[in-house]
C-alpha cells in the first residue's frame, strides 16, 4: 500500500490564526442540526459543521430554571463570515434567541486552517442564494 503524499500547505503566521472561527451552536433535535449543518456549509458559510448529539442543558429562561437535551453544532468558519453566520442561523433556528458563540482560534494544522479559508471562499449555491433550507 502507497502512503500518501501530505497535502501541500503554506506556513500560517501566528497573527494569521485570528481570522478563523469555532463558532457554538445548539439546536433542539437532530433534524435541526442536520438542516442547518448541511445548509451552512452548502451556503459557503462553513467549511465544516460537526453535530454532537447528547447534550444535556442546565440554564435560566423567562425567570425558570431550565433542563433539557440539545444537540451542538461545532462550526469551522473564518472572521470575515461569521456576521452572516450570525444572520443565517437567527433566520432559520427554531429558538427566538439562538446561541451563537464565535471562538477565535489560538492554533492549528496549517493545510487544514487553508481548507477552512478555501471552504468559505466558495460562492454560495442557488437554493443557498434563495434561502431554501436543505
Amino acid at each position: 500500500m502507497k502512503a500518501r503524499a501530505a497535502p501541500a500547505c503554506r506556513i500560517i503566521r501566528s497573527m494569521d490564526f485570528e481570522h478563523f472561527r469555532l463558532v457554538l451552536n445548539t439546536c433542539p433535535d437532530e433534524r435541526t442540526a442536520r438542516e442547518l449543518g448541511r445548509g451552512l456549509v452548502e451556503a459557503g458559510l462553513a467549511a465544516c459543521v460537526n453535530l454532537v448529539p447528547g447534550l444535556i442543558s442546565i440554564y435560566r429562561w423567562e425567570g425558570a430554571l431550565q433542563e433539557g437535551g440539545e444537540w451542538l453544532l461545532l462550526i469551522k468558519t473564518t472572521a470575515g463570515r461569521l456576521e452572516e453566520i450570525q444572520a443565517w442561523i437567527s433566520e432559520r433556528h427554531p429558538y427566538s434567541l439562538a446561541e451563537i458563540i464565535a471562538i477565535p482560534l489560538a492554533g492549528g494544522l496549517p493545510a487544514y486552517l487553508d481548507w477552512i479559508a478555501q471552504g468559505t471562499a466558495v460562492a454560495p449555491g442557488p437554493d443557498s442564494a434563495s434561502g431554501a433550507r436543505s
